[in-house]
């Protein structure tokens, strides 16, 4: 049996402004990950068990845009396996779907990584990263990279559009805390409507994504720097200007406030907004406080992630 695992991940700054080629910062939250097993199996073909989605099935009756079986077709076919081999492959995780933590992407990056060891055919980080890219690209059209190289490397990522994804450091652990509204919001949608705003005033907007982006720039420079303490301000900072773009919402509203009230240094969305996630940094001695405050005020689910 072959085992690997990939973690989540969560956006911290840049959301929207990245589409308009400023900076975005993105960390790994190891807190929930996908996990996956493979085995040499006595029965023919392949056999995927995955409970979390209720799929036990072999791989032949699978549509072929499916993403578990895009995964081992794609890494079949990198791998130029000469026999068909017969598998069993088990796949389960605690990364929420569509809630903004790159559920895909860690069942991918995991996926692959048990694919090649159990069948002997290395990759590096990067030939994972890149084939991780692919999938997301069959699956999302044109996604930033941002979720797959977070995934891959377990690293905070910099992320300009166009430009190389550069993987930083941390110079000292901080503790951030992921609120989950439970409303459901496609990405896309809100986009769509900060692109109509966009094109209606660019003037106004370029400015404000000029502002977005030196939050992320400085954000960058004082977690590499150790300086947790600046993140807070930049966060408020952040969530208001996406408040002006209108991808808050009452919910994110309400638990940016309730983290705020109960001692959080820092809150805003993280994500496409309208739902999903917000984000709280907090004293690791408050983070438990600051959780509790977020269920009382409607989350969903919390989870408590350090950056180290």
């Amino acid at each position: 049996m072959t085992k690997a695992s990939a973690p989540g991940k969560i956006i911290l700054f840049g959301e929207h402004a990245v589409v308009y080629g400023r900076p975005a910062l993105a960390v790994p939250v190891t807190q929930v990950h996908a996990d996956v097993e493979v085995s040499d199996s006595s029965r023919p073909g392949i056999w995927i068990d995955a409970p979390d989605i209720n799929v036990h099935a072999e791989l032949n009756t699978f549509p072929s845009d499916h993403p578990i079986a895009s995964v081992i077709h794609n890494f079949l076919f990198l791998s130029r396996v000469s026999s068909f081999p017969n598998l069993e492959i088990k796949i389960a995780s605690t990364v929420p779907v569509a809630s903004g933590l790159g559920s895909g992407a860690a069942v991918t990056v995991a996926l692959v990584r048990a694919l090649s060891l159990h069948l002997h055919h290395s990759m590096t980080d990067e030939e994972v990263n890149a084939f991780a890219y692919e999938i997301e690209k069959l699956h999302h059209g044109t996604p930033s990279g941002i979720d797959n190289t977070v995934v891959t490397y377990a690293k905070p990522v910099y992320f300009i559009k166009g430009e190389t994804i550069e993987i930083f450091k941390a110079g000292q652990p901080f503790t951030i805390v992921i609120g989950y509204t439970g409303v459901s919001a496609l990405t896309k949608e809100s986009v769509a409507d900060v692109r109509y705003l966009w094109r209606n005033d660019k003037s106004r907007w370029e400015t404000m994504f000029d502002k977005a982006g030196e939050i992320s720039f400085t954000a960058r420079r004082a977690i590499e720097a150790g300086k947790s303490e600046v993140l807070g301000e930049l966060m408020n900072e952040n969530h208001a200007l996406l408040q002006k773009l209108t991808v808050s919402s009452k919910e994110l509203d309400l638990l940016v406030e309730a983290a705020w009230d109960a001692g959080a240094t820092g809150a805003k969305l993280s994500g496409g907004g309208r739902g999903g996630n917000m984000i709280a940094l907090v004293q690791t001695e408050r983070s438990e406080d600051v959780a509790s405050a977020l269920m009382s005020a409607g989350a969903k689910r919390t989870l408590i992630t350090t950056i180290s």
